[in-house]
Formats: C-alpha cells, sequence, structure tokens
C-alpha cells in the first residue's frame, strides 16, 4: 500500500468537489435542508395539541365532570358539539381525526353502577381510519377512561368505548396509504428522470446536436413527456396490484384518479426541466432533485399527518403540489369523495399546466 498514492487521490478528489460550485453548494444545503425540516417538525411533537370534539347526549353532571377531566389534558383541545349536530358528517366536513360522543344515560349508569356492579356504558369514538392522529387520541380517551373507572369502582370497568369508522367500509391503514406512495414515486420518478435526462444529455451535446435534425423542441419535450407518463402508469399498476394482492387493499380506479396520475406526470416532469435548467453538471443532478423531492416527501402529509407538525409547517404543506395530488389520490381512490376530489385535482391541474409550461420555456438547445 503506497500512502502517496492514497494522498494524491484523495486531495485530487477534494480539488474537484470544492472546484464544482454546484456540487459544494449541494453537498453542504442538502443536509442542512434537512435537518432544518426534521427539526421543525419533530420539534413541536412534545407540545402538539389535538382538537378532540365532545357531543354530550347526556347532559348530566356525570358527563361534566368527564368532559372536564378531558381538558384538563394538555394534548386536547376539547370541542363541544351541539347535541343536534351528525357527528359522523362533522368529523369528515372538518377533516378532524376523531371525535367523542357521551350518550344519554351516561350518567344514571354511573349512578346505578354503586348499587348494581354488572351495569355498565359506552362512549362512542368517531374516528377517521386515514389519519395516524386518531390512533393517539383514541389511545389517550382509553387511559382516561381507566383511570375514571378506577376512580369510579376501584377498577371495575362501568365506562367503555365503542369505536366507529366515519367512512362507511372498513378500511386498512395500507388502503390509506398506498395513494401517498403512488403521489410520491411518481413524485420521484418524473423529477429524478427529467433531470438526469436533460444534464446527460446537455454534457454529451446531445441537445446541441438536435438542432441539426428534423424536429422541433416541442415535438422532443411531448414525446419525453409521454415516455414519462408510461413510467408513471406502470409505476402505478405495480403498487396497486401489489397491494391488492399482498395485503388485500381496496382500491376504486375511476377517472379523476387516471386525471390527477396523468396531471401529476406532467406537473413533476416539469418541475425536473425547471430544476435541470439551472443544474449544469451530471453529478449534482440527483443532490438537486433530491433536494426539492425530500421536503414535499416529509412534509406534504405522505407519511406523517399534518397534525404533528407545527401551525406554520400545516400552512406550508398546503402550498405544495404533492400535497394536493395526495389528497386528491385519497380522495378518488378511498374516501369516493368527488368534490374533495375534483377540487384536489382542479389545483394538480394548475400546478401541472404551470411547471409543464415554465418546463418547456426553460429548456433549451443551445449552450448559454
Amino acid at each position: 500500500m503506497n500512502p502517496k498514492i492514497i494522498a494524491v487521490d484523495f486531495v485530487s478528489s477534494l480539488k474537484g468537489w470544492y472546484r464544482s460550485k454546484g456540487t459544494l453548494f449541494w453537498s453542504l444545503a442538502f443536509p442542512i435542508m434537512l435537518i432544518l425540516i426534521f427539526g421543525a417538525i419533530f420539534s413541536g411533537v412534545g407540545s402538539t395539541k389535538y382538537t378532540l370534539p365532545v357531543q354530550d347526549l347526556d347532559n348530566s353532571s356525570w358527563s361534566h365532570t368527564f368532559v372536564s377531566t378531558l381538558s384538563n389534558i394538555s394534548i386536547f383541545k376539547v370541542e363541544k358539539v351541539s347535541a343536534d349536530e351528525n357527528i359522523s358528517a362533522y368529523v369528515k366536513d372538518k377533516n378532524l381525526a376523531g371525535a367523542l360522543v357521551i350518550p344519554k344515560g351516561f350518567g344514571d349508569t354511573i349512578s346505578r353502577s354503586f348499587i348494581d356492579k354488572n351495569v355498565s356504558v359506552n362512549v362512542s369514538f368517531y374516528y377517521d381510519p386515514s389519519s395516524n392522529s386518531a390512533s393517539v387520541i383514541q389511545s389517550v380517551v382509553t387511559s382516561t377512561l381507566e383511570e375514571y373507572n378506577m376512580r369510579l369502582s376501584g377498577g371495575h370497568r362501568i365506562i367503555g368505548v365503542n369505536q366507529v369508522s366515519t367512512i362507511g367500509k372498513k378500511f386498512n391503514y395500507i388502503d390509506f396509504f398506498v395513494p401517498g406512495m403512488i403521489g410520491f414515486t411518481l413524485m420521484q420518478t418524473c423529477i429524478y428522470g427529467s433531470i438526469e435526462r436533460n444534464t446527460k444529455y446537455r454534457k454529451d451535446g446531445i441537445l446541441r446536436k438536435l438542432l441539426t435534425m428534423p424536429v422541433t423542441r416541442t415535438e422532443w419535450i411531448l414525446a419525453k413527456m409521454l415516455f414519462m407518463l408510461f413510467l408513471s402508469f406502470v409505476s402505478t399498476v405495480a403498487i396497486i396490484l401489489v397491494g391488492i394482492l399482498v395485503w388485500g387493499m381496496t382500491v376504486n380506479i375511476n377517472l379523476i384518479t387516471i386525471v390527477i396520475i396523468i396531471a401529476n406526470s406532467f406537473l413533476f416532469s416539469g418541475l425536473g426541466m425547471v430544476i435541470s435548467r439551472f443544474v449544469k453538471e451530471e453529478e449534482t443532478a440527483d443532490t438537486a432533485a433530491g433536494a426539492i423531492s425530500f421536503p414535499m416527501m416529509f412534509l406534504a402529509g405522505t407519511f406523517f399527518p399534518l397534525e404533528m407538525m407545527p401551525a406554520f409547517l400545516q400552512s406550508f404543506a398546503k402550498i405544495l403540489p404533492l400535497y394536493y395530488v395526495n389528497e386528491g389520490l385519497r380522495n378518488a381512490m378511498i374516501y369516493l369523495d368527488s368534490d374533495k376530489a375534483i377540487f384536489n385535482m382542479i389545483i394538480v391541474l394548475v400546478f401541472a399546466i404551470i411547471f409543464f409550461v415554465a418546463g418547456v420555456l426553460l429548456t433549451k438547445w443551445k449552450e448559454d
């Protein structure tokens, strides 16, 4: 082993690193960006408050005491709901994780339990199965009820919990996870594909040579877009088939789903073309793509529920195109909520038009 050869090669690599402005920038910017994002997400986890609507149909001293107990729990922001509200619709309309309903006879049952140990009553927890926050809220409510039962009877179960899904059909978490994975996978495929292709073609001089060929820039870009769209559908079919065959997931494919997938492909392909206009070295293409796609992946509700993030990040997430792709696919494929699905689809289409047009205008065959 020759230490001199090792040292010379190391110094050569080091010089190549700091002489490339793009490589130097992205090597430092990417890790800094990640620590800022994850720090912002998880710094507020301990102080996260969950909205818990409570519908008190009993309106007794016992139910008031129980609601007061819930209000004293630091992670809950208890919101009283009038008795004439449809609690299931209330949770869905306000995009809440869950709500609690105290039934009539709640107080009477507790009073009778001091004489008859066999009586019991159940509160109802209405929850959105797609929300990770629902399991957190339910866990805290269940623990609170156990403590409440301990105070009332020394541990004998008087009050229990009925779980009621706000979605008529029962779904597993995988059913809600897969639409987010489709949106994220298509984003990665289209952004990385566009950036890698354009930077490689520019470096190899292929873009310059296209000027001498009987093909217009619009024809060339559209051909590449159609190829990325083909890859998008292949990826989508693969994810759905594995989800159905391996996990037994439930999925609905409709026109809105197809339109969102098409718009998603053009959106992120266009975004990739915009980024590649400012990435000159092929070596920095992947880092630049990651610097754009990774923040969206974690902030747009693909894996983490928005409720667990600080308020300013929740607001920021709603300006990211991937957020509307994820929400649109979930509403179209899982909830079958056509109104919300169409709303998200329109926003995705607007993003797609903006980024695709910008990408086409910024893609140059001539060198600057």
